[in-house]
């Protein structure tokens, strides 16, 4: 669906997604000799670190030796080379919520208590059972190991279940515990389950006797994950509960080894220790996927490698930086995180803000009275970011400005406020509104009481205000400082837009708007002022001549985020009617326009201009959309005021190609490339396209031949002979070489022998047709050499005639007359009279076609310089006048 528009973006992919409510599942591959883990990702599974898509969310995983298997609603689907889908499976009439693979068969379970037994390769159902939900409604499968076609069903009854599927009995059924069963895991000894249930019960079961070796409890609600650690001799059990923590079962000694509390700020999705080694891989619906190593003391894991992005949907996402490979993004989980679109290996994440981090870290995490809320703006810079902070925010509801280290990854040193809220904190007065200098040196802040501050970065000083105590009479809606630290853009909700000098806090320019302002944003290069307002529209002002320049109608509702193209030629805007808008602020027109499912909440385009990064409504991804005017024809033409907008659906984990569009092209009529005519008007006079070497040194030709000729024609080395000859005597000596006087001329005077060439022929057939189009056409071939030749061969002294040089003087009136090649017939012209002059002189018919052609010369001349003075009439007068 989004590749069926042929707007301006096309969705590409989405960052910082890694894990959701489903719980992953791990398989080894015999042949690699690993193990890969795959989770479900929305409609995506992540094999890591490969991708693949299935038209919904999915709701349900499962894997065995050589295949993923992946459900949505009530279709099953099978992935093979984790990328393409080899097998559906259809039939069920709800929607699936339990798989278990089974050797040549999977076993699928929905929600109206439907079990189905699938033929892996031919897609056919082998068996298909219905339980009643009233007694036996299945909430748990597992293959019991060497139990041969047997599964074990768990109910949310609380009773157990032993099936053979080949023969479709049922073999044997356990009263249970009085307590609905949550999830069943094989332990590492034959015979023996453990169950979890709901009532946070673990009972470790030997099925083959029916007798229950442990029992365990844990006090955080049910039992979401249980595995068990085989490697090292450790009998240990981990079980996941619902609110992240995960316990630690020492099976010999039958008590508890230590918890690990908040592994996920969510319910533990999946767990599952990887056979053979002490790695214990955790996923859970905070978008968090955890490898933790039990190589320390007290049997406690630590974190050894993880993928995690956002836990709640982010709130703000800039750019960092001029290469377009880090998106710094906010989110409501009150973090700050940079997510990189090279490679997920690059993300990071600089943490929490936090008021006190060292009371903060011996609290832990859930009593954390010290966390600050969640932040609403921020401007970064990379200047100096090196040295002291580069990350500037504002949190919600909250008057301190924190700074935060890029470089570092962590919060930074500074607390921003003012210095008479030092001691108390007023509940009613928040920071709105942040800038940073392109330098890195200042942060400008405004609050909601209509104040403007600016502190130092590097030292955290308070190095004053605008305005005796304050800037505006509203809250502070925006604040922008321009690229060279002059001005001080602020926006205040009683609708007016104050610019102030930086450096003086003197105001220099006040201008009410038409209604009030909910936001503004500033293009440093090019000193434009995109303002939206709260009635929907958008204008804006160009802060050097203190204009409004463009008056756009807006959205349908409340305006979320505006960003620039780099070049500062578009203006993309995202609202709460679902819209992402590109407004082409030189021709003051809307060139693209789509809809999405949820409404865009903040955008950024790369300062490359390759990517735009959206966020939306109730979303944990990052989705970026590539611009497709870089390397396809879009039209940029105005869309008409009843256009109708198409729905795009956001992008995937996996990248998308986009399809090749170059064969609609020719069907679609805006789309017809424009061709340039020979000549825009008969009144203008037209070059030619030739390099200038062709035409510029033709009058300089003799000199340059001066130049390069050799001093000395070139010697052929004398043959030495095989002995050497010596003169006779005591002392051995060499004979001298004999000089040879061969002065004979080797050049033959060809004279006379020279034959006519193609274009002397063509300028002979030009006398009688007068059509010099195939002449002109033969001597814009020739190089500058070849040209003279051509040239000095038209007099009657070179094998000519007065008749062709006539010809070739026509052929210049035909060029000055069309006005096109002009250049060329300059240059010709100028060496035709220093070659000929004297012939010209002694005949009267050449002397009055070179009258002719003077004259004609003149004309266009004045004409041409006519044009001149025109132009740079104009361009003076734009640059000295006061607009």
């Amino acid at each position: 669906a989004a590749m069926a528009r042929d707007g301006l973006f096309a969705g590409f992919r989405v960052l910082g997604r890694f894990s959701g409510p489903v719980p992953h599942v791990l398989r080894y591959h015999g042949r690699h000799r690993q193990f890969y883990l795959a989770v479900a990702v929305g409609r995506s599974v992540h094999t890591y670190n490969v991708s693949n898509a299935l038209p919904q969310d999915i709701t349900c995983l499962a894997a065995d030796r050589m295949l993923i298997f992946a459900s949505y609603d009530n279709i099953l689907h099978a992935f093979a080379r984790n990328k393409e889908v080899v097998h559906t499976y259809e039939g069920h009439k709800a929607r699936i919520h339990l798989l278990q693979p089974f050797g040549d068969h999977v076993i699928s379970v929905d929600v109206d208590n439907v079990l189905i037994v699938w033929n892996i390769q031919s897609e056919e159902e082998y068996l298909q059972v219905d339980f009643d939900k009233a007694t036996f409604a299945v909430s748990a499968v597992l293959h019991p190991s060497t139990y041969l076609n047997k599964i074990l069903l768990g109910s949310e009854q609380g009773s157990l279940q032993l099936w053979n599927i080949k023969s479709n009995k049922l073999l044997y059924s356990f009263p249970g515990w009085h307590s609905a069963v949550t999830t069943l895991e094989q332990a590492p000894a034959v015979d023996v389950v453990a169950v979890g249930l709901v009532s946070g019960h673990i009972i470790v079961h030997n099925i083959k006797f029916d007798e229950t070796l442990m029992k365990f409890q844990q006090d955080w609600g049910p039992i979401t994950a249980i595995s068990f650690r085989t490697a090292d001799g450790h009998p240990l059990m981990a079980a996941g509960s619902p609110i992240g923590h995960i316990a630690l079962w020492d099976l010999e000694e039958k008590k508890i080894l230590c918890q690990m509390q908040d592994a996920h700020s969510t319910a533990i999705a999946g767990m599952s220790f990887v056979p053979g080694e002490p790695l214990l891989i955790t996923n859970g619906a905070d978008n968090a996927i955890r490898v933790w190593i039990f190589d320390g003391p007290g049997g406690t894991g630590r974190v050894l490698r993880s993928r995690m992005g956002h836990s709640a949907p982010p709130t703000k996402i800039r750019y960092h930086g001029q290469n377009g490979e880090q998106i710094l993004s906010a989110g409501q989980d009150g973090t700050l995180q940079s997510f990189s679109t090279v490679h997920e290996k690059f993300n990071k994440s600089l943490g929490r803000g936090s008021i006190n981090k060292k009371k903060s870290k011996k609290k832990g995490l859930k009593l954390d009275t010290m966390a600050l809320p969640p932040i609403t703006v921020f401007a970064s810079e990379i200047a100096h970011q090196s040295d002291w902070d580069g990350i500037v925010a504002c949190h919600q509801g909250y008057i301190t400005c924190t700074t935060w280290n890029y470089q570092n990854t962590s919060m930074g040193a500074h607390k921003l406020r003012p210095e008479e809220f030092g001691k108390h904190k007023p509940i009613d007065i928040y920071a709105t509104a942040v800038d940073i200098t392109s330098c890195g040196n200042f942060a400008v802040a405004g609050l909601s009481t209509g104040r403007v501050d600016v502190y130092n970065m590097q030292s955290g000083i308070h190095r004053g205000c605008y305005g005796k105590e304050r800037a505006h009479e509203g809250a502070i809606r925006g604040v922008a400082v321009d690229g060279l630290n002059q001005l001080v853009v602020t926006a205040g909700s009683e609708g007016l837009i104050k610019l102030w000098k930086f450096k003086t806090k003197d105001l220099v320019y006040c201008t009410e708007l038409s209604s009030s302002p909910s936001g503004i944003l500033l293009h440093r290069d090019s000193g434009i002022l995109a303002i939206a307002f709260d009635d929907f529209s958008i204008s804006v002002l160009d802060i050097e001549t203190r204009k409004i320049v463009r008056t756009f109608p807006g959205h349908h509702g409340r305006i979320n985020d505006m960003t620039f193209s780099p070049d500062g030629r578009w203006l993309i805007t995202s609202s709460m009617d679902c819209t992402i808008k590109t407004w082409d602020l030189p021709s003051g027109c809307l060139i693209d326009c789509f809809l999405v499912d949820s409404a865009a909440v903040s955008l950024t385009m790369s300062p490359t201009g390759d990517f735009l990064a959206s966020t939306h409504v109730d979303d944990l991804g990052i989705y970026l959309w590539s611009n497709r005017s870089l390397y396809s024809l879009v039209s940029l033409r105005p869309l008409p005021a009843d256009y109708e907008p198409s729905m795009v659906t956001l992008p995937s984990t996996c990248p998308v190609q986009d399809v090749d569009v170059s064969g609609d092209e020719d069907t679609c009529d805006e789309m017809i490339e424009y061709v340039s005519p020979e000549q825009l008007g008969e009144q203008l006079v037209t070059l030619s396209s030739l390099p200038e070497s062709r035409w510029k040194n033709l009058l300089s030709l003799d000199v340059i031949k001066k130049k390069n000729k050799p001093r000395e024609p070139p010697k052929v080395p004398k043959s030495a002979p095989f002995f050497i000859p010596t003169v006779p005597g005591l002392i051995p000596r060499y004979v001298a070489p004999e000089e040879e006087n061969d002065t004979q001329s080797k050049v033959v005077n060809l004279g006379v022998l020279a034959q006519k060439s193609d274009f002397y022929i063509r300028l002979e057939e030009a006398v009688s047709t007068n059509e010099y189009t195939a002449p002109l056409n033969l001597l814009k071939a020739l190089g500058p050499s070849h040209i003279e030749i051509e040239l000095r061969g038209l007099a009657p002294e070179g094998g000519g005639s007065m008749e062709v040089m006539l010809s070739f003087l026509r052929m210049i009136g035909m060029m000055l007359n069309k006005k096109y090649n002009f250049e060329l017939a300059q240059a010709y012209l100028a060496l035709f009279l220093k070659l000929h002059l004297k012939v010209l002189s002694s005949e009267p018919n050449l002397l009055e076609e070179v009258s002719r052609l003077s004259t004609q010369l003149e004309e266009t001349w004045i004409h041409l310089q006519t044009l001149f003075n025109q132009s740079l009439c104009v361009l003076t007068y734009m640059k000295s006048a006061l607009l």
